[in-house]
């Protein structure tokens, strides 16, 4: 007889996510993709009214921050679910659509949460290994599709190595998803890669293929990560089915407050997000002047593979410097900061001399 309740043998091997470190001992954190400039002060102020009400519930499904975004998407109010973060939106999705032993195709490395997702909703995940240049393997991930698949999970930009998948890779893959198959886009990041050009949009896709989910967040370019807002948008009946496994009043009334006050600030946010890729691009061409062979990426942070700089090595460095960054066994993600705390990762990390 145990002295404790009887727990999901599942549990036993999930993985545990991991989040970017908090910078003790450390003066610079770009360990965790966070937007570097700080809320403005319409945003500010919006939760500081919001806070006035807080012993109120909020809307339970965050209708208003769903007509303003239907408004800004050029989609309807009942095609889009709000939650605490796109990772809590991800779990309401997987829950929809998957039971136990059924299977949730996703590429590898890619976002930590993914695995940690599909085992919570009953499902095994199954990671395919990205091509040599770190980015998705199509004909891989539809090549691992079984009659037990209920979703392929889709990363653009890729977290962590920051690769986008093409609009003809994209058409690839819902081509050929089977379509009984539920298709998740995550696109927490396409607002920076939207900066060096033309990148595939998945509400736009929508109306073509049903199914298809498209995930986005306020984390980032919105710089409201401490707030936890996301969403998805898809095809109503889909929308419905997973409002239904939705928590009631997932998005606190803050989150909601201060959501709707940053999506009217359209060039405010814009103009941050071009100033972050610029910088992302000369760290980048600085780092490679030096040595280091970094891959392209189109989201605000970059990538230094394993096989060429070993990860131990780039966050040594990276820590002599007072600067947190981000390791994983394949390499060393860091995030884009302001021009002071990238100018003190390059001071770190001088030059790239072969060591092993």
């Amino acid at each position: 007889m145990t002295s404790h309740p009887r727990l999901r043998p599942a549990l036993t091997s999930l993985p545990a996510y991991v989040p970017g470190a908090r910078p003790r001992g450390y003066e610079v954190k770009l360990s965790s993709n966070e937007n570097p400039f700080p809320p403005s002060a319409a945003v500010v102020e919006a939760v500081a009214r919001a806070a006035e009400e807080v012993h109120r519930y909020p809307d339970m499904t965050a209708l208003p921050l769903r007509l303003a975004l239907a408004n800004e998407l050029g989609v309807e109010a009942d095609q889009l679910v709000a939650g605490n973060g796109s990772v809590a939106v991800l779990s309401h999705v997987l829950a929809a659509v998957c039971e136990a032993g059924d299977e949730v195709v996703m590429p590898w490395r890619s976002f930590e949460a993914y695995p940690i997702a599909a085992v919570v909703a009953g499902a095994r995940p199954v990671q395919v290994p990205l091509t040599s240049e770190h980015r998705h393997d199509i004909a891989g991930l539809l090549a691992a599709i079984t009659d037990r698949t209920r979703a392929v999970l889709v990363c653009s930009p890729n977290n962590p190595t920051g690769t986008v998948v093409s609009e003809a890779e994209l058409a690839e893959l819902l081509a050929g998803v089977p379509r009984e198959v539920l298709v998740v886009l995550d696109e927490a990041y396409r607002d920076f890669a939207q900066v060096d050009g033309p990148v595939a949009d998945g509400v736009e896709l929508l109306r073509r293929h049903p199914n298809l989910l498209v995930l986005r967040t306020f984390s980032k370019a919105y710089a409201l990560a401490g707030l936890r807002v996301g969403y998805a948008v898809a095809g109503r009946h889909l929308a419905a089915a997973v409002q239904a496994t939705a928590t009631p009043f997932g998005v606190n009334a803050l989150g909601q407050a201060a959501a709707l006050a940053a999506l009217g600030e359209g060039e405010r946010r814009r103009r941050q997000v071009t100033q972050i890729v610029a910088e992302r691009e000369r760290v980048v061409a600085e780092l490679r002047s030096h040595g280091w062979h970094i891959g392209d990426s189109r989201a605000n942070f970059f990538w230094f593979a394993a096989a060429d700089h070993p990860p131990q090595l780039v966050t040594a460095r990276c820590a002599a410097a007072g600067v947190l960054v981000r390791a994983f066994p394949e390499g060393v993600r860091v995030s884009v900061g302001q021009r002071t705390d990238n100018d003190r990762l390059l001071s770190g990390l001088g030059r790239w001399s072969g060591e092993k």
